[in-house]
């Protein structure tokens, strides 16, 4: 690192919830192919230590604070960042979190919380960021998505509805800006090997949901590693999907398709 003949190289990268799992592993393979990363989260200490581990190795990368369900602080961040970087080239929206409960057990509370933080952080990160691409005549949006959008799984309904958000707000982006030069996307994947992902697991199983490992093994062969998603963000975020706009990629080993 740096590779100036990277896939990335010259671009600026803006990842939300980019200080662990699939967005820390995303923001190291962005920095390999050139890219200067700026990683948004609320564990800025933790996003502080990815950025500093992706400086060690000869990138390019900073942290900024924002719960980027807040429009305060995603715009105070995304102007933090542009006075750091300039205008982005690339915003992957990760930020995410789940809920696994039994849907009349749901709290209004837990539906408004999930669904800030799921959804509305792309609306308020991608309103914050667009205008910058828009300056540039290009850019390429990747935002998060799931199996979960298009799969439903019992204790989930609250996940899935955030989900299928997601992915329609990535195609609705695509529809209304691919004359300006702007792509949208999302990657959705199957069930990862993250702490986030094994909670999951365990939250399911204690519902009585058959997550085991045969189960997983029958749905989509083995766990999903969160260098695969970054793999695939990466080609959504890259100019080698120019004419990729308003996809769903599905990182999960045909689970969808079974």
């Amino acid at each position: 690192m740096p590779n100036t003949s990277g896939r990335l190289a010259g671009k600026t990268a803006i990842i939300s919830g980019g200080a662990s799992g699939c967005g820390a592993a995303a923001a190291e393979r962005f920095a390999r192919e050139g890219a200067t990363v700026a990683i948004v989260d609320r564990n800025i200490e933790l996003a502080r230590a990815v950025a500093a581990e992706i400086r060690d190795q000869g990138g390019a990368a900073s942290a900024h604070y924002a719960d980027v369900a807040q429009q305060a602080e995603v715009n105070a961040a995304v102007a933090e960042i542009w006075a750091r970087h300039g205008d982005a080239d690339i915003l992957f929206n990760h930020a995410g979190t789940l809920i696994v409960k039994p849907f009349l057990e749901i709290q209004e509370s837990e539906w408004d919380w999930l669904m800030g933080v799921n959804v509305k952080s792309m609306f308020l990160m991608t309103q914050a960021v667009l205008p910058q691409m828009l300056r540039k005549g290009k850019g390429s949006i990747v935002c998060t998505s799931s199996i979960s959008a298009v799969c439903a799984t019992p204790g989930e309904v609250l996940y899935d509805a955030t989900k299928g958000a997601c992915h329609m707000f990535a195609r609705a982006i695509a529809v209304e800006y691919r004359d300006q030069g702007i792509r949208c996307n999302a990657i959705a994947p199957g069930f990862i090997r993250t702490p986030h992902g094994i909670k999951e697991l365990e939250d399911l199983q204690a519902m009585g949901v058959d997550v085991s490992e045969a189960a997983i093994i029958q749905q989509q062969g083995r766990l999903c590693e969160p260098h695969e998603v970054a793999s695939a963000a990466l080609f959504l975020a890259s100019d080698e999907s120019s004419f990729v706009n308003g996809t769903h990629l599905f990182v999960d080993n045909g689970f969808s398709a079974i």
